[in-house]
């Protein structure tokens, strides 16, 4: 564990790309290409955020707007939220990013006027699971063999 002082979360920028991308390959099996990064920052780029420490990025969260029904309310269409990949480098982690990188993406996806936020997360991945409850998320849905290791996924929603 790496102890820092502080950390930032500001909105990416295409200059940022190769750390982002680098940190998704070293955190996450669900590896993406350039081009759909790019398509996520294109979508949505308020919500999709890095958190820098030590003038570094250290990690990331990317999230884009769509229209479906509710999680909440199934014959409802709403404008929804949908934190597509979160990730922060093992030696940054426990040190509030994430929660950070949450919560700044929450408040952008408000203020885009999107009614409910949601998000897949594997059903082993307590750690994240339980983060994901403290900001209000509730398990909706569960994808059987969501992952290519054949995973299951939950859908946590949440009202905004």
């Amino acid at each position: 564990m790496v102890a820092i002082q502080k950390f930032v979360i500001r909105r990416f920028n295409p200059n940022d790309l190769n750390a982002v991308i680098e940190i998704n390959r070293r955190c996450l099996p669900e590896n993406y290409t350039i081009n759909f990064f790019m398509d996520i920052y294109r979508n949505c780029p308020e919500a999709f955020l890095v958190a820098e420490a030590e003038d570094k990025i250290v990690g990331y969260i990317m999230c884009r707007l769509e229209y479906g029904f509710s999680d909440f309310n199934r014959f409802k269409l709403v404008k929804k939220g949908h934190i597509v990949s979160i990730a922060v480098l093992n030696e940054y982690r426990r040190k509030g990013i994430g929660s950070s990188l949450i919560a700044q993406a929450l408040k952008e996806l408000a203020n885009a006027q999107a009614k409910e936020c949601y998000l897949e997360v594997r059903i082993t991945n307590e750690a994240g699971i339980n983060l994901y409850k403290k900001f209000g998320f509730v398990i909706t849905q569960r994808i059987a063999y969501y992952y290519h290791d054949g995973e299951d996924a939950y859908v946590m929603s949440k009202k905004l």
